[in-house]
């Protein structure tokens, strides 16, 4: 995706010139000649008074996304959340609709766009039959027919859609889970192909199995490289707490190499309980962001007692993220989603399975359906040591869960042989740094998370 869109049709001379003939000719001056659908344009309603400039004037409904965008006084749209200056409804209707689905051929820019929440291709009828009234009966555009009802049957689905509305932000994302799945109860993913379109009464915590980037032929466009260090922090975070958790992931992204190399775990240290605290937890992950010049590059997620597999909500939430990063610049940057199962029943072994992802959307043909959890493959780095940050957000994660009702007693049997506490030594060793003196800091953590524990 370029930072320039694709011209169309519509953004020839008629977007430049509201007086040009769509046929090459002039309109004579008045309003004897005929006007076809495609020469009105944003620059001919705005002439005539029909609508007016404006801040966020504009807005697009897509798969349950919305665009908004301001409407100049030359007739040209500037995307709120890029500045992109787009030539017509339908340039910034495609440009936006590939984002979420980058098989879109077009936009249905008039049938898309709303302008101050009605259609813009009603505002086309009422300049017809205003003006050329006897002209208004036959002078629908090729193909206008077909974008009108494309578009009716993506607006409902939008209106269908359910899920996370969350986005990678300040303030705009809860920092808990939705809802609490039953402790100690396996939930057992179904295989993508088994979904079919949406179903607004399906359980929006159903689990879906990955998919391989081969099995819908395709390659993975990015490689990734990734902290041990980070997967510790994580790792660790997600073991505290009987409920589910989420936290962010800072790294870079090199755009000629097409790796994406992630160096830092934020652990969100906020309940569903606290959603007026989210935002300032938020503010401050930014904060640290800026501070050590990484950038957001993705976000992870448990499910406590469940297999680490992507629930509809949370394939719904990772679309969202990623058009959220590739909405903030001029080309294609990936986004990573992380799901950690740390007691997942299936998993024996000590050690965590934390599986990265990301979402593929569904082909153009079935735009109903859910987007296609795919599993990304990751190279993990080994760091030499425990750094001092990593260690701090630790002590940090301790403190605020040392005492609430839902930290998960160490104490206890996991199974019948080793105690939860066991369990979190055996997983994180299996993300140790180079230099073994980090199990002795490590000790002083697990001695201050037994505190009261008994």
């Amino acid at each position: 995706m370029g930072s320039e869109p694709a011209l169309e049709e519509e953004d020839l001379s008629p977007a430049e010139d509201p007086d040009a003939d769509p046929l090459g000719g002039r309109v004579p001056a008045g309003r004897g000649a005929v006007l076809t659908r495609r020469g009105i344009t944003l620059r001919v309603l705005l002439k005539d008074g029909l609508i007016e400039p404006g801040d966020s004037v504009l807005s697009i409904h897509y798969l349950g996304k919305r665009f908004v965008g301001d409407l100049l006084c030359d007739g040209k749209i500037r995307w709120v959340e890029t500045g992109q200056l787009f030539n017509s409804p339908s340039a910034w209707a495609t440009h936006c609709k590939k984002l979420i689905n980058p098989a879109k051929k077009s936009g249905c820019g008039w049938a898309s766009v709303k302008y101050r929440g009605q259609k813009l291709v009603q505002y086309k009828t009422s300049w017809l039959h205003k003006y050329q009234p006897a002209a208004e009966t036959g002078l629908v555009s090729e193909g206008e027919e077909e974008e009108l009802g494309e578009e009716e049957e993506e607006e409902e689905e939008g209106s269908r859609k359910t899920g996370s509305k969350s986005q990678l932000e300040p303030g705009k994302r809860e920092s808990s889970p939705p809802e609490k799945r039953g402790e100690r109860t396996e939930c057992v993913p179904v295989r993508y192909h088994t979904l079919g379109s949406r179903d607004s009464g399906r359980d929006p915590h159903t689990l879906v199995e990955l998919t391989a980037f081969s099995a819908i032929n395709r390659f993975q466009p990015f490689n990734v490289a990734m902290s041990s260090n980070v997967l510790l922090l994580l790792d660790f975070h997600c073991h505290l707490t009987r409920s589910e958790v989420v936290g962010y992931l800072g790294g870079r992204w090199d755009t000629n190499t097409q790796l994406l190399t992630v160096l830092r775990a934020f652990p969100c240290r906020s309940r569903l309980a606290d959603r007026d605290s989210a935002p300032a937890v938020e503010e401050e992950i930014c904060q640290n962001l800026f501070m050590r010049g990484l950038s957001l590059v993705g976000w992870y997620h448990s499910h406590p007692f469940s297999p680490p597999h992507p629930s509809l909500q949370d394939i719904d939430s990772q679309m969202d993220y990623q058009l959220k990063l590739q909405g903030s610049s001029n080309g294609f940057q990936p986004c990573l989603g992380l799901l950690c199962g740390p007691y997942s029943l299936g998993n024996q072994g000590l050690q965590s399975k934390i599986t990265p992802f990301c979402v593929v959307p569904p082909p153009e043909q079935r735009p109903n359906d859910y987007g296609i959890p795919v599993e990304v493959e990751v190279s993990s780095v080994q760091d030499a040591f425990l750094t001092s940050d990593v260690l701090h957000e630790m002590m940090l994660l301790v403190e605020f869960y040392k005492w609430a009702p839902d930290l998960v007693c160490f104490t206890e049997p996991w199974n019948q042989e080793i105690t939860f506490l066991d369990k979190l030594k055996g997983s994180l060793n299996g993300h140790a740094p180079k230099d073994q003196a980090y199990s002795q800091i490590l000790e002083y953590v697990y001695n201050q998370l037994l505190t009261g524990q008994g």
